[in-house]
């Protein structure tokens, strides 16, 4: 069974976000830590500026495996926030089980979940997450290939709605702010702090608006990498104080876990300014300016939670799109289902069938060492033939039902029957027969299709 514990910018304000962001250097080694307990069969961390969800599939399908799984990782976070928040996070948290743990990764990578409607960063975050925990070693069948399927899905709501049209995204939210501060950027000198993914987003967006841009990065060879694509200059990080002053907005995105701007460093900077304002415009997460500047005079903060109030305007224009783009995630979360369900059809006839075999077989056993010990082997491989088809009629009628409810999405019900009534266990399945084959990839130009989709499309008058 699959589950997704976490926090969004939904959920959790930026300051709850920022104590549970799961940096790149911890990714690899809380995965292995929570992959290590029984409770937990696969896992995949996805940590970005707007959300840290943890994926999991429990290695049993019963609902006390999925509460205890969602309890460890609820215990996991709060060791990430620390003492004081750790005893409260639970309220900014939210779960998710079973098929709605799908829908939700679902949402996710197809950015209806972001907080810029349709942006396209979260699927590439998704993919790198997913990357991650496969050379980790830490995704199998199950959740594996519920991501898989989010990328297909994803897909889909791209080629087949415009919700993606724009190419929105946090950075160009960011910057539509600095044009709705000055009525427009032509000219204006934009100092961005940063120059990785996010940063270099938002210099192409500058560069679009006019402005004069100005990189500052620790490494000053990626500085000017950006910079000269951009047809801006780059500074040393040394001289981030002489940009400051020069500049009428700063765009702040790096990946530093501490505060890089704080009032005691910005003060003096802004009295040098002689009452010239300052525009500063956080989208990093964790956050790299202190909330408290905000209180200098003339210095005017915004951070992520403040882009959603102009990212609620986006979804708005967007809300058709996103309900043509809400039911294909529907639709794909049910053929999901309808594979997953599937999963135990055919384990589950085959160890019906062989317990029904092996009671027959020590029956037979026993009577060739009995009454029927005369007979000769031409007799005995005759009677082991009829056992063979008396074992096929026998579940003959079962196979089809289960079968018939496999495409139907109604498996469950039937296997949970049958593994009850002839006390199947289903942790006792050979692991061969739990692992039939797979629908092609999401990464194939075919979209999944399992046996029981193809049933559907035989038949769709019972699809209705």
């Amino acid at each position: 069974m699959i589950v997704v514990v976490g926090a969004s910018h939904k959920t959790a304000p930026i300051g709850v976000r920022e104590r549970i962001a799961i940096s790149a250097d911890r990714l690899p080694t809380l995965l292995s830590s929570l992959h290590e307990l029984p409770e937990i069969a696969e896992i995949c961390i996805v940590s970005t500026c707007n959300r840290v969800e943890i994926y999991a599939a429990t290695g049993r399908h019963e609902d006390d495996a999925a509460q205890q799984t969602i309890a460890t990782i609820e215990q996991a976070l709060a060791e990430q926030a620390g003492p004081k928040l750790g005893d409260v996070l639970h309220q900014y948290l939210f779960h998710y089980i079973g098929d709605a743990a799908v829908r939700h990764l679902f949402r996710v990578s197809s950015s209806l979940d972001s907080l810029v409607v349709g942006e396209a960063q979260i699927l590439g975050q998704v993919k790198d997450a997913f990357d991650l925990a496969t050379a980790q070693g830490t995704l199998g069948p199950l959740l594996g290939r519920a991501i898989e399927w989010a990328f297909h899905v994803a897909k889909r709501v791209r080629s087949e709605t415009q919700v993606g049209a724009g190419a929105v995204s946090v950075s160009s939210v960011a910057v539509e702010l600095a044009k709705q501060i000055f009525g427009g950027l032509n000219r204006r000198v934009v100092t961005l702090i940063g120059a990785g993914t996010m940063g270099e987003a938002a210099a192409r967006h500058l560069c679009d608006a006019g402005a004069r841009l100005v990189v500052v990065n620790r490494s000053l060879e990626r500085a000017q990498i950006v910079a000269e694509h951009f047809h801006g200059s780059a500074r040393q990080w040394n001289q981030l104080q002489d940009a400051l002053l020069e500049t009428d907005v700063v765009i702040a995105s790096t990946g530093s876990q501490d505060y890089l701007l704080t009032p005691q460093w910005l003060a003096p900077i802004q009295r040098k300014r002689k009452g010239r304002s300052l525009f500063v415009i956080d989208i990093a997460v964790p956050r790299n300016v202190d909330p408290r500047s905000n209180q200098i005079d003339g210095v005017y903060l915004y951070d992520i939670d403040d882009l959603s109030k102009m990212a609620a305007t986006t979804l708005r224009d967007r809300f058709k799109e996103a309900q043509i783009s809400e039911r294909i995630v529907a639709e794909e979360a049910d053929a999901f289902y309808v594979w997953q369900d599937s999963l135990q059809v055919t384990p589950t006839i085959v160890a019906l069938r062989n317990q029904i075999r092996a009671v027959l077989d020590a029956e037979l056993d026993k009577s060739l060492h009995g009454k029927l010990k005369h007979l000769g082997e031409a007799e005995r491989k005759a009677l082991e033939g009829m056992l063979s088809a008396a074992v096929k009629k026998l579940t003959h009628q079962p196979t089809i039902r289960l079968k018939s409810a496999a495409a139907e999405g109604n498996a469950r019900t039937l296997v949970d029957a049958i593994q009850e009534l002839f006390g199947i266990d289903p942790h006792e399945i050979p692991a061969s027969s739990r692992s039939p084959s797979l629908p092609p990839t999401a990464h194939s130009d075919t979209a999944p299709i399992s046996r029981s989709l193809e049933y559907r499309d035989a038949h769709p008058e019972e699809a209705s």
